[in-house]
């Protein structure tokens, strides 16, 4: 390891940044130095403008990775070699803003059903139950599960928050037929190895398979779930506060988002054409224009 990355590395973690978010960095600027084939400290703002449109013109790579890369070095800079970091030299990428495709709960019921491995079942079942993030899930342990309050605790959740999430009565039941056949101890949802947690990429190819079984043609995703999780429950008049906190957003306005793709708080407002007492009386040119 060079010193530069030794101290980057430490930088992030004086921080407390999430072990992936860690991984990502480190590779994104080792791919950036590569790219040069120079050492980060060498290269200024006219390299990193280079590089950015590489991203661009040459690897066609989408607004949110294009994100992480710059995230990644602006971090090294600002952080580790105290440079200053013009944002007018080196522009943020501008990430569009789309809204999530979600599903309905009769799809969620539907893609559940078409997961065959309990385990696998048991996990992305949880991340709907409970609006966990895959991470979240995979890193549960037995004594996480509260069965007299009906909570879960989510240690270490993003931004190494702990909460509380709701505990279904119908998640319990499956959670207990998962733990009679498994019985697992140091984690909740074991790996290979018993002292690892089940892997994200495992979850999300089972998810794959799950999705292509089901016959569903929107996309499926272990975080679709999670934005399934939290429409739903706006769609049935949870408020947002309550939605933030089982969620676990650090701001209100992250959840905001969800106020714009429940169709029924939508399609729930009347239109003010339906307030007109009449409509005109003129008659209508029917000839094509």
């Amino acid at each position: 390891m060079t010193p530069l990355r030794r101290r980057m590395t430490e930088d992030m973690q004086v921080l407390n940044l999430a072990p992936q978010t860690q991984h990502s960095y480190l590779y994104e600027v080792s791919r950036f130095a590569r790219h040069f084939g120079k050492s980060p400290d060498l290269l200024g703002p006219a390299e990193i403008r280079t590089y950015c449109l590489y991203l661009i013109q040459d690897r066609h790579l989408s607004a949110g990775s294009i994100t992480v890369a710059l995230a990644a070095i602006r971090f090294l800079y600002k952080m580790t070699l105290k440079r200053e970091w013009n944002e007018d030299a080196i522009p943020t990428h501008r990430t569009p803003s789309k809204l999530p495709v979600v599903l309905s709960q009769q799809e969620v019921g539907q893609f559940l059903g078409a997961v065959p491995n309990l385990k696998h079942r048991t996990i992305l079942t949880t991340c709907y139950a409970a609006g966990l993030r895959v991470s979240e899930a995979v890193h549960l342990k037995p004594t996480a599960i509260d069965s007299q309050r009906m909570v879960i605790r989510v240690e270490q959740g993003k931004g190494g928050k702990d909460r509380y999430v709701m505990l279904s009565p119908r998640l319990l039941e499956l959670l207990r037929d998962y733990w009679h056949q498994t019985h697992p101890k140091l984690w909740l949802f074991p790996g290979p190895q018993p002292d690892q947690p089940t892997s994200r990429l495992t979850v999300e190819w089972a998810c794959r398979e799950a999705r292509e079984r089901s016959g569903l043609t929107k996309p499926v995703t272990p975080h679709l779930l999670r934005h399934a999780f939290a429409v739903h429950l706006l769609e049935s008049g949870t408020d947002l506060r309550t939605i933030q906190l089982l969620l676990g957003h650090s701001s209100l306005r992250t959840t905001v988002l969800y106020l714009r793709i429940a169709t029924i708080k939508v399609c729930a407002t009347a239109s003010p054409l339906d307030a007109l007492s009449s409509l005109p009386t003129v008659p209508l040119d029917l000839a094509p224009a």
